[in-house]
């Protein structure tokens, strides 16, 4: 038999799967304060990592179980003692411990990937499944690439899982490969065929290789699952994973159909698809479902008259049940640290006294050159403060010499968490080139520059500039941010946190499959 949950479970793998994301490697504080936010938005499961992989991430699914006072803290293995072990030390001391096993069913990957037969597969189940019981009272299971695995191997790999132990079975679309009239059958045919006395909770786990994440995990609702899993802004690897806000918002908005939601607090929603966003380096877009800035927006004149005279001619929900609100007080030249500290209340941030002096003195210096601070101009602030903090490297000075015809040159400083001051110069066909090229120096390694892109995180011609940019540095992608008045400084900050973040991607690098 299976759970009729009171609600919809949601269980977030942000932390693993979609860490997973080419260029994303958040650091320890990071994932700490990500998980935090996650237990405020109000998830059921945090997936926090993959202790097994490495130092670092059992360090973090560690900190995070000891952290957390509500939420289940679960961690990734596959079918290997070794790893069901990690799992269990690194969660020992949460309130609410919790152990992911899986194994590839598909004919594909048993033939090109594990070079095990079903009946090995089987007995791999029934021996990791059973082991995880002995120090997990809840066991969930996945067998990867589940919808390109015939369906009677999937029901008897499941069974076998059920009969060792397992209580909560998730059904994986690992490569996205399924859409939702075959993705829901499989729901409604395994739930029918599994037999036991047990109550087994069916969760789904969609990719969005072809943009049907967010469909095929209604569909699994429609059929019988009562969790789903997913992640913060639909970030992961290739096309990303099922967008928890965009589930969310479907099951409050369309109760009349679904008949269910979940138990996070909605207006918690924004403020954790920003943090994701800033702490990913991946700028959410404009057009995104829910979260997106255009989200509320009305552009064509007819809309605007109809909203004006009732918002729910062309909104189906307001900005505010999901944080995001439309009548800001901003700050000026004159607010004092009081004003300040109380703005950054009510944005959601929980700051330290020490560090909220750091932070006024940069916000006098924005009020200073702009009439009125807004939140966007705060938000930006503590963006750039945070990534700057969390980095291994910061910049210390930039200095430039522009000659109007021939080559620029730049002299660069940055200095590590331990005080080390390192500095190089060089030249370039550009300001940003020479910048790039001095940086490349300092760093001693090539880098290929992917993506570089320029966007106004607040209003006016006196607005704070954020520079994005991609990296490949020996064939593996990161991505920086650097948020400024002055675009150079901008960009040079957004190369060296680039050239940080792989520095810490070279201590922990993660591969795992489902």
């Amino acid at each position: 038999m299976f759970t009729m949950s009171s609600h919809i479970q949601i269980f977030d793998t942000t932390l693993r799967d979609g860490e997973q994301t080419p260029g994303v490697s958040f650091s320890f504080d990071e994932r700490l304060k990500i998980a935090k936010q996650l237990e405020a938005w109000g998830v059921d499961v945090i997936e926090a990592g993959f202790p097994a992989s490495s130092t670092g991430s059992f360090n973090s699914v560690q900190a995070i179980s000891e952290a957390l006072t509500t939420t289940a803290v679960c961690g990734l293995a596959r079918c290997h003692k070794k790893d069901i072990d990690a799992v269990y030390e690194a969660t020992k001391n949460a309130q609410k411990p919790r152990v992911h096993v899986f194994i590839a069913t598909s004919q594909i990957h048993l033939e090109s990937k594990l070079k095990m037969t079903q009946q090995e597969v089987l007995a791999s189940i029934k021996e990791h499944v059973a082991y995880a019981k002995q120090y997990f009272d809840v066991v969930q299971f996945s067998p990867e690439d589940a919808t390109r695995t015939e369906l009677p191997f999937l029901i008897e790999a499941i069974q076998t899982a059920v009969d060792a132990g397992a209580t909560i079975i998730n059904i994986p679309d690992t490569v996205g490969f399924s859409y939702p009239i075959e993705y829901g059958s499989i729901f409604k045919e395994v739930i029918e065929a599994v037999q036991t006395d047990q109550d087994i909770t069916y969760s789904a786990h969609c990719h969005d290789d072809l943009g049907l994440a967010v469909a095929n995990s209604m569909a699994a609702i429609e059929n019988g699952a009562t969790r789903i899993e997913g992640t913060l802004n639909g970030i992961g690897e290739r096309a990303g994973n099922t967008a928890l806000e965009e589930v969310a918002l479907g099951l409050y908005v369309r109760q009349d159909h679904y008949k269910n939601t979940t138990q996070l607090r909605l207006s918690e929603t924004k403020r954790t698809s920003d943090l994701i966003s800033r702490f990913a380096g991946i700028r959410v877009p404009k057009n995104k479902a829910i979260v997106g800035q255009n989200a509320f927006s009305h552009e064509s004149g007819i809309h605007q008259d109809g909203v004006l005279k009732n918002p729910e001619t062309y909104e189906i929900m307001t900005p505010q049940l999901v944080g995001v609100e439309q009548n800001e007080l901003p700050l000026g030249k004159l607010s004092g640290k009081h004003a300040f500290a109380e703005k950054l209340k009510s944005l959601g941030y929980d700051i330290s006294s020490e560090e909220q002096v750091e932070l006024f003195k940069q916000f006098k210096a924005i009020a200073d050159k702009k009439k009125s601070v807004s939140d966007r101009d705060i938000h930006a602030l503590i963006q750039g403060t945070e990534h700057e903090q969390n980095a291994m490297y910061r910049v210390e000075t930039l200095q430039l010499q522009f000659v109007s015809e021939g080559l620029q040159s730049a002299v660069v400083v940055i200095k590590d968490n331990n005080g080390t001051v390192y500095q190089d110069s060089s030249i370039g066909t550009g300001s940003i080139v020479a910048i790039y090229n001095a940086v490349d120096r300092i760093f001693k390694r090539d880098s290929v520059l992917l993506d570089y892109r320029i966007d106004s995180v607040t209003e006016g011609r006196d607005a704070q500039a954020e520079v994005r940019v991609e990296l490949n540095i020996e064939n593996y992608n990161v991505t920086g941010i650097g948020i400024d008045h002055d675009i150079l400084l901008a960009s040079c900050k957004a190369y060296v946190e680039a050239h940080a973040k792989y520095s810490a991607a070279v201590l922990h690098s993660v591969e795992v499959g489902e």
